[in-house]
């Protein structure tokens, strides 16, 4: 039977914590580059320091934080502490073809998105113009950027630290050429009827943007990556005839293409994506 790693930081911590307290040590983590995510129970904080050790040095990262507080706010910022390793906490993270730098301690970056990411990577074409509403370090961005290559991407973005990294990060994959980065409220800054696709890539409030989205497609018309967060019982209908209300506003009418669960937020509730076409 293959040892995983898991089984690794549990034979190694059997040493160092209670026996009793073995079965709450965290079976998943984020791992962003050379730098690891946990999430530790309180009854777990004393140890802590012997803990980040052991995942380092199992999972092979310089540093292990704890996250505290899961992400907060307009900004979607992390709460998070250092417990074992290096204070310097930037790293690279590659995906699919694509490098993400950023600091973890910093901006967030979530592992279980993978799948989408790498499915926004075969979206567009070499034809079209697309607006990034929430664009980030550039989680949509860059693999649209990198591999399906369109005529232009205009990235939004008002988190000043994610900005500085979604710039790096344009440089960093060599997409220059094709990103735009604007940095401020997507309200005040997205260019508007230009765009034949519209990412909004963002939990929390997302309906009050599609007005935005809708101003940004060219002849208002166009596909729109919807994504937010809903109970699953509500799924499709809820956020449709929502989203159908907005449409109405502008004389434009709505049609589903298809929708993904991302990933589970919280019991019976989930981040769910609407691929949407926009038309009269």
């Amino acid at each position: 039977m293959v040892e995983t790693p898991f089984d690794k930081i549990k034979e190694k911590l059997s040493k160092d914590i209670p026996s009793t307290l073995l079965d709450s040590i965290p079976n998943k983590w984020e791992k962003i580059g050379d730098v690891a995510i946990v999430k530790l129970s309180d009854d777990l904080t004393k140890y802590k320091e012997s803990i980040g050790k052991t995942y380092a040095e199992v999972l092979g990262c310089k540093t292990v934080l704890n996250d505290v507080g899961g992400i907060s706010g307009e900004l979607r910022e992390p709460n998070v502490e250092i417990i074992y390793g290096s204070n310097e906490t930037e790293t690279i993270h590659k995906e699919n073809g694509v490098r993400y730098k950023l600091d973890p301690q910093r901006v967030m970056f979530s592992s279980g998105n993978m799948d989408e990411r790498v499915h926004m990577a075969t979206v567009s074409n070499k034809e079209e113009v697309v607006v990034d509403l929430f664009a980030g370090i550039g989680y949509f961005t860059l693999p649209m950027a990198v591999h399906s290559k369109p005529k232009k991407i205009f990235a939004c973005e008002k988190n000043k630290i994610a900005f500085d990294y979604l710039v790096q990060n344009i440089a960093l994959n060599n997409v220059n050429s094709i990103v735009e980065p604007l940095f401020g409220d997507n309200r005040k800054i997205a260019p508007e009827n230009i765009a034949d696709r519209i990412v909004m890539g963002y939990i929390g409030g997302t309906e009050e943007f599609l007005s935005i989205a809708i101003k940004s497609l060219k002849d208002r018309k166009g596909t729109i990556h919807f994504h937010e967060k809903y109970s699953d019982k509500l799924i499709p209908n809820k956020p449709l005839n929502s989203l159908e209300k907005i449409a109405n506003e502008f004389n434009r009418k709505i049609k589903l293409i298809q929708y993904r669960k991302v990933k589970s937020y919280a019991p019976g509730i989930s981040h769910f994506v609407f691929d949407i076409s926009v038309g009269e």
